[in-house]
């Protein structure tokens, strides 16, 4: 096996099991490792540290996946990393909530695996080069273990191109998925497209924040910014909203939200959907002088690095501004990030801006977080991407 020795000083991170050794940190690669092979991690004085996924194309040089020395890489492991991932989530599938994360990367010691269950179908991400080489053998594990219909390839992120690798959407085994299938989530029915839908077809991690908010939202009047497939929205008719706006810039979203209400069988009277981008559409709504009781803003990532900060803040600040002013005193703001280089101290301190510039002065009443699919190693602080602050306007 491929050694990666490290600088000196550069081996504090790994002794704290966090999963990324830049490229800075090493000082001597002894051999030619394909990306994506496992290496041999040793620190200035040829200690054994840890093994890890090899890329040179990469600024994350390795990712570490195993910090025990005398295991050995097979497929034996991988079967065991995917059997506890599951098995941590066992106790969230039932007869009401048949989708779910069963696979979350580094937080399940799988950097750049992502698997999703989606009633008796897998839609699978795979973003790094080393889950890419042990493909077959992760593919193998998953129809042992959980016997799906099918197995679909959304590993159509740009994340493969920073490891080196193309993008692939396809199936991987057994039956291609409909066009259309049907999940629940809460008791709530969803058509999801998994071929061509938003990410690997659904947004699972906004699951209990649907169901938190949707409390809130009986008799009231709601906008449902970004509204997707209408997680949001669906929860608020379930809970008695007097009727809501949904708003996404996707076609497909839009008619996929239209199905939903009817597999409801909610009152289509009560639900307005409109195709436009959304800031548009919130600036058309204050010219119109229109008011809501419940404002939610779910946008996509807008920092997708730390790089990108700046720029992002003041994207959600004047998102978040202009949701502010279609809401009176007593008005409710659901508002989210899902930029992991945004903390919430600083999601916090942009809300204040958006408010102070809407000329409203606001309560923080709950935070949002993500769900236990989504778990967060205490090793891995950037496994925390989703937050969101739900504040009511005084």
């Amino acid at each position: 096996m491929v050694e990666i020795k490290l600088k000196k000083g550069k081996e504090k991170a790994v002794y704290q099991h966090h999963p990324w050794i830049f490229s800075g940190a090493l000082d001597k690669v002894k051999g030619k490792p394909a990306n994506g092979e496992v290496v041999r991690v040793i620190d200035a004085n040829g200690e054994f540290l840890a093994y890890g996924y090899y890329n040179d194309q990469s600024r994350v040089a390795v990712r570490l996946i195993e910090w025990s020395e005398e295991a050995t890489i097979d497929a034996d492991w991988y079967e065991s990393k995917i059997k506890t991932a599951i098995a941590g989530r066992a106790n969230l599938l039932n007869e009401n909530t048949t989708a779910c994360r069963l696979i979350f990367s580094e937080a399940d010691f799988l950097p750049g695996l992502i698997v999703d269950k989606y009633a008796d179908f897998l839609s699978v991400q795979i973003l790094s080069s080393g889950i890419e080489k042990a493909k077959e053998v992760i593919i193998s594990a998953l129809v042992k273990l959980l016997q799906p219909k099918g197995i679909f390839d959304r590993s159509d992120a740009t994340a493969r191109t920073h490891e080196g690798i193309t993008a692939e959407n396809g199936l991987l085994w057994g039956e291609n998925p409909e066009e259309f299938i049907e999940v629940k989530e809460n008791g709530i029915k969803y058509h999801i497209n998994i071929a061509e839908g938003q990410k690997s077809g659904f947004y699972c991690d906004q699951r209990d924040n649907r169901k938190i908010l949707a409390s809130y939202t009986k008799n009231k009047k709601v906008l449902d910014c970004f509204s997707y497939s209408g997680g949001f929205s669906l929860n608020a008719l379930l809970e008695g909203a007097s009727h809501v706006t949904s708003v996404d810039s996707s076609a497909l979203a839009i008619e996929t939200l239209k199905q939903n209400i009817a597999l409801n069988q909610f009152d289509a009277s009560k639900h307005t959907a409109i195709q436009s981008d959304v800031n548009k559409q919130l600036r058309q709504f204050n010219d119109e002088l229109q008011k809501f009781d419940v404002v939610v803003l779910d946008p996509p990532k807008y920092a997708p690095s730390r790089s990108a900060l700046d720029r992002a803040a003041r994207a959600y600040k004047d998102l978040n501004r202009r949701g502010l002013m279609l809401l009176e005193s007593g008005g409710l703001l659901a508002t989210f990030s899902c930029s992991g280089a945004v903390d919430i101290e600083t999601f916090k301190q942009i809300i204040a801006w958006a408010a102070l510039d809407a000329g409203k002065e606001v309560q923080i009443i709950k935070q949002f977080c993500q769900p236990e699919d989504h778990p967060i190693r205490l090793s891995f602080p950037e496994g925390e991407y989703l937050k969101g602050l739900l504040v009511r306007v005084v």
